[in-house]
């Protein structure tokens, strides 16, 4: 398949598994008696993604967050047992520290904004499994944690760091680097450990970070012990984690890798599948219901395993949604359609909705919240199209309710469907499900939505605020296309500014606050000459000269 990605470098794909992991290790110490999982960093600095930079001292790049992301969803799925997690390094007096900078510098803008943007996602992720699977996380700071080694760090629950004499945590990046921890780094020192303002001002600007008593007094970590009590110190925490921990028992689901066919003209799942139009900068992505009976009880959801409808449709989804983030940067608009028996869908749902107690089914719906909200998160514009063949039903009826307008046919026979999960069993970052987000002047519609049990043709759609537009079978063709048209031609740059404000209306939340920061600072800062200049601190760190600032407040 020919690179379509901002790089000259082979596409990314997102997909792993521990036995394949290069800088983590997943083990289960027999201390704990398998109730703990235990994720060591171990960062092989010739292993990069792309060649051009060592990753020295723990850094990371985007093939080390992807291993990451892999193991949290694995500890999910395939770990029941499996209370608590440590997340630690193997390099002395090194925990991680942070974003490789050789590749930030030697990455186009568009690459660092997706990073970004996938890191922070997969913190969120690790801080999901704690609220909602009941899997608390502690980091256990071996060493030294700057910039992105400490966002890892704060969005585990508990940090404890060795009091070595030399180890500390740090944001060393406005001072060093003319940027800001990008992945939700501040927000999340006042806004999740509520550290006051003077002293995370004062932490931000100070490059070496800080160290033992002070780190603890200023509520950085939550605990410094000195090297000789550090693992007895993290040994205590953790067992105090899993005897906090609610996480329910079920059977194990092993993760099998998802079948993808790819071609120049698109990818091929099992219910996903997207072609792509270079020329007009389009795309469309279509979802399938599931094709034959699907597991109705926990026991056969069990049973059935990876190849779940809920699990395998939804792991492909996210799937192609971070191909086209990262290997399709060219591709503007998308036009999202479903297919199949609408009756298949809603069973799923009734089945998730009716089992949403058990740990199983949790973590399914989880997964699903999660793919969903890689679509909210991505930076293209989606419009959903509702014609006769369409399967715009329960969970397939979110991905129309997160476009960013919905196109549905003035025909006889063209309907959409709703079930109990559009009530909140799918939350956006802000906290509310797509309707109640969509109603926030008449909050009274989400109920009169949801309250519909059949089939809801297209003008009763219209009527239930569910549609953008409904042109009849003579204007479709035309103006589908004109739509697609007008939007392509449109400035890429003000089209996504212009859907992250409105895609989360209501609430402010930290995530929220957290991508719009992020948007903001790597869309702004990034680009700016003080960071990326011929002069600027990012293009010279490591080298002798000292950047060259603008000294104009903007």
């Amino acid at each position: 398949m020919a690179d379509h990605a901002t790089t000259n470098h082979e596409p990314v794909r997102f997909e792993s598994h521990p036995s394949h992991y290069v800088h983590w290790r997943l083990d289960f110490p027999s201390e704990h008696g398998g109730k703990v999982a235990r994720l060591v960093m171990d960062v092989k600095e010739e292993r990069g993604l792309r060649p051009g930079y060592p990753l020295k001292l723990n850094s990371y790049d985007l093939g080390v967050d992807v291993e990451l992301a892999d193991a949290i969803q694995r500890v999910r799925f395939e770990h029941p047992e499996v209370k608590a997690l440590v997340v630690t390094s193997t390099k002395d007096r090194i925990f991680c520290s942070g974003a490789n900078i050789y590749m930030l510098g030697s990455s186009t803008h568009g690459f660092k904004v997706n990073f970004c943007k996938f890191t922070n996602e997969t913190r969120l992720y690790l801080e999901e499994m704690s609220a909602e699977s009941g899997i608390p996380t502690i980091a256990a700071l071996n060493g030294t944690a700057s910039g992105g080694g400490y966002e890892l760090a704060i969005a585990c629950d508990d940090i404890v760091l060795a009091d070595d004499g030399s180890s500390a945590v740090s944001f060393p990046e406005a001072p060093l680097l003319a940027v800001l921890p990008g992945t939700g780094g501040l927000t999340r020192l006042v806004d999740k450990r509520k550290i006051r303002r003077d002293l995370a001002d004062a932490f931000s600007t100070i490059a070496e970070g800080v160290r033992g008593k002070r780190s603890v007094e200023w509520g950085l970590v939550d605990e410094a012990p000195p090297k000789a009590k550090f693992d007895e110190v993290v040994k205590r925490r953790t067992e105090a984690l899993v005897g906090k921990s609610k996480r329910k028992d079920f059977p194990a689901m092993k993760l099998a890798p998802l079948e993808v066919k790819r071609t120049e003209a698109g990818a091929e799942y099992k219910y996903v599948s997207i072609r792509f139009d270079r020329k007009a900068r389009m795309a469309t992505l279509t979802m399938r219901a599931p094709s034959a009976s699907e597991p109705t009880t926990p026991a056969e959801l069990a049973k059935a395993g990876s190849s779940a409808w809920a699990v395998q449709a939804f792991r492909e989804l996210d799937d192609v949604l971070l191909d086209l983030r990262f290997n399709q940067p060219e591709i503007g608009v998308v036009a999202l359609r479903t297919a199949g028996d609408p009756e298949k869908v809603l069973a799923v749902d009734a089945m998730l909705a009716a089992h949403k107690e058990d740990g199983l089914v949790r973590e399914v719906t989880l997964l699903v919240k999660r793919a969903l909200k890689r679509l909210d998160m991505t930076a293209k514009s989606f419009f959903a199209l509702v014609d006769p063949d369409s399967c715009f039903a329960g969970s397939l009826l979110e991905l129309a309710l997160a476009a960013d307008r919905v196109y549905m046919k003035d025909e006889d026979g063209v309907t959409v469907r709703v079930s109990s999960m559009n009530g909140g069993a799918f939350p956006m970052g802000n906290g509310l499900s797509r309707l109640q987000t969509r109603f926030l002047k008449d909050p009274q519609m989400v109920s009169r939505v949801l309250e519909q049990t059949g089939p809801i043709a297209t003008e009763d759609a219209q009527k239930l605020g569910l549609v953008t537009f409904a042109p009849d079978d003579i204007d479709w063709d035309d103006e589908i296309r004109i739509a697609f048209e007008e939007r392509a031609a449109m400035s890429p740059d003000a089209m996504t500014g212009m859907e992250a404000n409105l895609r989360f209306a209501g609430p402010e939340t930290l995530e929220t606050k957290i991508f719009a920061r992020l948007s903001a600072w790597q869309n702004w800062i990034f680009q700016r000459p003080n960071a990326v200049g011929e002069k600027g601190a990012l293009t010279l760190y490591g080298r002798p000269e000292r950047p060259e600032f603008n000294w104009n407040r903007t």
